[in-house]
């Protein structure tokens, strides 16, 4: 067998924490284990490493037969499949307590319990949710998930599924994968982790090393990926390094063959040494749980029948046996191996202690009845809300030519052509009510007749097609008649036809020419009324698509609603703003920049500049993510501030010491709000926390405060491969409460005002300051790239890396806070750690120019963004929280921002190179984001040096009439 040596990222990764959550020791739990472990005799040590099939669907006799391996032979746990909610935990109740050892119960549920129960909400597949703009709503549905597990006694979930589906004919993984991009699946997947495991269920990775790449069934047959060392580096295990270094609980190991990893005849990679020791353990460093998969599947029953397979997956280094068919057989041969000397016994014992110590700290060492009341509805009602997200941020439109077809004329006649059912559904009902519509339908049986009637609708009618019921597996065109097809491929042709295709978006082939196409993934009805508001013109879909469907219908691609209202006059500015650009980039002032203008409510100009680094691999876009810097400042912590006074929850004339009373013995404690958010409460600039935590003889991270690995005493990550000790940061907020104040009433610009702002935030609400304003402006006004702690929320590979840096983590930081404070608060704090993209920035901004209402949604009153946003200090330029331009901004050498603005105008800088301006009287904003900290950090001062923020700024003015 060959040494397997991988690169790249990889050695990056090895020294992460690994699903160690589940396997934590303690004194107790060891006790536990130990106490169990000796109470076992050989033949029940096997079988707690097994997971054998349950139903609760099969009636006495499939029960009978649980039981029997349940008192024979003390099995370890249950996967549990097809039947009902009340049966299922019923059937647990009983199998628990009869068991010697608690069973683990698990479920392959990928897309919640709905996949294997009746009376249970389906949510969607994995492709839809690959669809969505950010993933905090994957994490949401993770955890909805989990507590669907947690209702109905059950601590481990085979998902997610982190395969990356590259081949589009696969017959197996397709739309149970998030999709073809690395990023996105990995982000995705780990979200999904870490929303069951954050309410105790335990998450399963699958299919190690990959299953997406394959054109062949692994429950029939031995699938083969001839795919080279670099190759499955580079991209199929992406997912799961990213996984492993989160913490996920346990991984599940395909049936594959590959010859790069081991090129034995007819050896599964769930059977292969080399794969999952060699591979997974020594090389990943994975120490969580491993499941094989269902060693009954064909993949290996048809080489290693009988008992045999069970063998070679102890062998091969896995600890959990999945369905292992015939358990007598398979116990006996295990045996044999040992006593032949083939299976080593130490480790076989190993495996059952930490089988042991999973089930501990799943918390099985205490008998826990369900109790059935109300189940369904329970299980039920952790379904709904987030289902109705899903489908809202999903639906994508990834072709519209024309865009009036998502805003129907209801003086103009419709007609909507349901190809795939021969009965109005949801959908069809909506628009048939709405818009007396003609309705065609199209299914399978129908003659050709149909293309008469299709031909019947005349260019006057707007036209509307539903795909329906198409099969989601591709096998057979999706199971597409070949009239259906017809019928697809002439109205494909018409510019006055709008396609809604609810199912599995690969089926879009066959539509692949079509002027006018949305995406909406899943077939059901809270996905219908979704699409409805989006024809209706209700709503903007969001959503993009996560796979090449054809050569013109890409990975990622979406329509860009952007509509430039005056092309004359976009034009005009693009001539002044694309010389300072290049001034800007040519001087290395920053790598590139977005530019973004909008007037009266519409966007007049949005560009993208350059390059994302210096070494011009890739180009900036106008979705680019930007570290926003100090424009955080305004963009999330006064925001929160505004909403609290509005609320009477704060008065800005309190001291601080009346919401944090740990001040009132400080020098802090009679500060004033409104003084902090004035910057003139004395305090001192800024702390230069990282300082103290840098060894002095190396220059590196000192090892008692930081570590390479997460841990529950390490768990503020403040870079890659970076953990502080988390009590550090009661530390730091004691420096500041320890810090100095000037006396007299002057005006400091701080960061610390903000950082103690953004804990009387979270005081109030008694919510971290990240979710607060999320859910209170971010999700509602639609700012799906406004977040904290972006490599949570989003694609790495949409957020603009920002410095190399040297002093402190000593790396490229990328997707996390440039600012070393706000990384040593955990990524959120009140002064930085905010990114955004500049379209779904502009949104709150146009928001408070439209006195506090967008979209009909009313935000703040008008008289409270007066209140903050016009000068209010007779020291200092400042607004409460906004800065604002100099009071005498006309008669200024250096005017600021820049010389034509009004001085109604509000906004910030940010460090990193970012700006945002809102001028109430011009009704005009702009934003300019950058990473002018790209290759020197804040010594490359090019982009001031050079003006660039306030020429561009001045441009606009000068451009735009008054």
């Amino acid at each position: 067998m060959k040494k397997i040596i991988l690169s790249g990222i990889l050695s990056l990764l090895l020294t992460a924490g690994y699903g160690q959550a589940f396997l934590e020791k303690s004194t107790k739990a060891t006790n536990w284990v130990d106490s169990v472990f000796k109470q076992l005799s050989p033949s029940e040590k096997v079988a707690q490493l097994m997971i054998v099939r349950a139903h609760s669907n099969l009636g006495a006799e499939h029960i009978t037969q649980v039981e029997k391996l349940i008192k024979e032979y003390n099995i370890g746990g249950l996967c549990f499949f097809q039947g009902g909610p009340v049966r299922q935990a019923l059937l647990t109740n009983k199998y628990q307590q009869m068991a010697k050892t608690p069973l683990m119960i698990c479920i392959d549920g990928e897309w919640g319990l709905g996949m294997r129960l009746d009376s249970v909400i389906n949510f969607p597949r994995q492709l839809m949710m690959g669809a969505v703009p950010n993933a905090q709503v994957v994490y949401e549905f993770g955890k909805a998930v989990g507590l669907q597990c947690k209702r109905l006694g059950i601590q481990v979930n085979y998902a997610p599924d982190i395969d990356i589906n590259n081949n589009p004919n696969n017959p197996v993984i397709n739309d149970r994968s998030f999709g073809e991009d690395k990023y996105k699946v990995a982000l995705f997947g780990k979200a999904y982790m870490q929303g069951m495991q954050d309410v105790g269920v335990m998450a399963c990775a699958k299919h190690f090393p990959g299953h997406g790449d394959v054109a062949v069934d692994s429950h029939y047959d031995l699938p083969v990926i001839n795919k080279s060392l670099a190759q499955l580096d580079s991209l199929e295990l992406y997912p799961f390094k990213v996984l492993f270094n989160a913490g996920v609980g346990s991984v599940m190991v395909a049936h594959l063959y590959i010859p790069a990893i081991d090129s034995t005849a007819n050896l599964a990679t769930s059977l292969s040494r080399n794969n999952v020791t060699n591979l997974m353990r020594n090389q990943l460093g994975y120490k969580g749980l491993s499941f094989t998969d269902a060693l009954e599947m064909q993949g290996v029953a048809k080489f290693f029948p009988a008992g045999e397979a069970a063998v070679q997956s102890l062998i091969a280094g896995n600890d959990m046996l999945c369905l292992p068919g015939d358990v007598a057989k398979s116990i006996d041969k295990v045996l044999q191996a040992v006593a032949d000397g083939k299976l080593n016994a130490t480790e076989l014992d190993d495996k059952v202690k930490k089988a042991l110590l999973a089930k501990y700290n799943l918390g099985l060492h205490t008998l826990s009845i369900i109790d059935t009341a109300n189940i369904t509805a329970d299980i039920n009602n952790t379904t709904l809300e987030i289902r109705k997200q899903l489908s809202e941020q999903a639906i994508a439109a990834i072709r519209l030519q024309n865009k009036k077809l998502l805003q129907l004329d209801a003086t103009k006649p419709v007609a909507y052509v349901s190809v795939g059912v021969n009965k109005d559904n949801h959908f069809a009902q909506l628009i048939e009510a709405n818009y007396s519509a003609t309705m065609l339908k199209i299914d399978l049986k129908d003659s050709a007749g149909v293309m008469k009637q299709l031909k019947k609708l005349k260019k006057k009618y707007q036209i509307v097609v539903g795909m329906h019921n198409y099969s989601r597996r591709p096998a057979n065109n999706f199971g597409l008649s070949n009239m259906q097809v017809k019928a697809l491929t002439y109205l494909a042709e018409k510019r006055n036809v709008i396609f809604f295709a609810f199912g599995n978006p690969y089926a879009i082939k066959n539509i692949a020419d079509a002027k006018n196409i949305i995406a909406c993934f899943e077939d059901d009805t809270l996905t219908h009324k979704a699409a409805y508001d989006i024809l209706q013109g209700v709503k903007a879909p969001v959503g993009s698509l996560p796979v090449t469907v054809s050569p013109a219908l890409l990975f990622g691609s979406k329509v860009d609603f952007t509509v430039i209202e005056n092309e004359k006059l976009s034009n005009k500015l693009a001539y002044k703003i694309d010389a300072i650009m290049q001034e800007a980039i040519n001087g290395k002032a920053t790598p590139g920049a977005v530019v973004y203008v909008a007037k009266k409510g519409q966007v007049i100009f949005e560009k993208a500049y350059g390059y994302l680094s210096y070494d011009s691999l890739a180009a900036v876009s106008k979705n680019s993510v930007y570290d926003l810097a100090s424009v955080t400042k305004i963009s999330a912590t006064t925001m929160a501030i505004m909403k609290l006074y509005e609320q009477g929850k704060i008065n800005l004339n309190s001291t601080i010491s009346h919401y944090l009373p740990e001040t009132k013995t400080t020098n802090k404690g009679s500060i004033l709000v409104k003084d902090i958010l004035l910057h003139q409460a004395g305090l001192v600039a800024w702390i230069p926390f990282y300082r103290e935590t840098i060894d002095t003889i190396s220059g590196k991270p000192n090892p008692i405060i930081y570590q390479s690995t997460y841990s529950n005493d390490y768990n503020v990550q403040v870079a890659n491969n970076l953990y502080m000790r988390n009590d550090w940061k009661d530390t730091m907020y004691q420096r500041i409460l320890n810090s100095k104040v000037a006396l007299g009433n002057k005006y400091v610009y701080s960061d610390n005002d903000f950082i103690f702002l953004g804990k009387i935030v979270e005081r109030i609400t008694g919510t971290s300051l990240d979710k607060y304003v999320q859910d209170n402006f971010y999700k509602p006004l639609g700012m799906y790239t406004t977040t904290f702690l972006p490599n949570n929320n989003l694609p790495i590979n949409t957020i603009a890396p920002t410095e190399i840096e040297k002093m402190f983590r000593q790396q490229l930081l990328h997707g996390f806070v440039h600012d070393p404070g706000a990384a040593m608060f955990g990524g959120v704090a009140g002064h930085a750690g905010l990114f955004s993209n500049a379209s779904d920035l502009a949104k709150l901004y146009q928001m408070l120019l439209n006195g506090g209402t967008y979209n009909g949604t009313k935000y703040f009153s008008d008289s409270t963004i007066q209140l903050f946003t016009n000068y209010q200090s007779s020291i200092s330029r400042r607004g409460l929280g906004f800065d604002k331009p100099e009071k005498d901004n006309a008669t200024k050498k250096e005017p600021y921002p820049a010389k034509y603005v009004s001085s109604k105008t509000f906004g910030h800088t940010g460090f990193t190179g970012t700006c945002v301006w809102a001028d109430p009287a011009n009704d005009l904003i702009y934003i300019f984001l950058s990473n002018r900290v790209h290759s020197s950090g804040g010594d490359n001062n090019q982009l001031g040096k050079m003006n660039i923020r306030s020429r561009i700024q001045d441009a606009i003015y000068t451009t735009i009439a008054k």
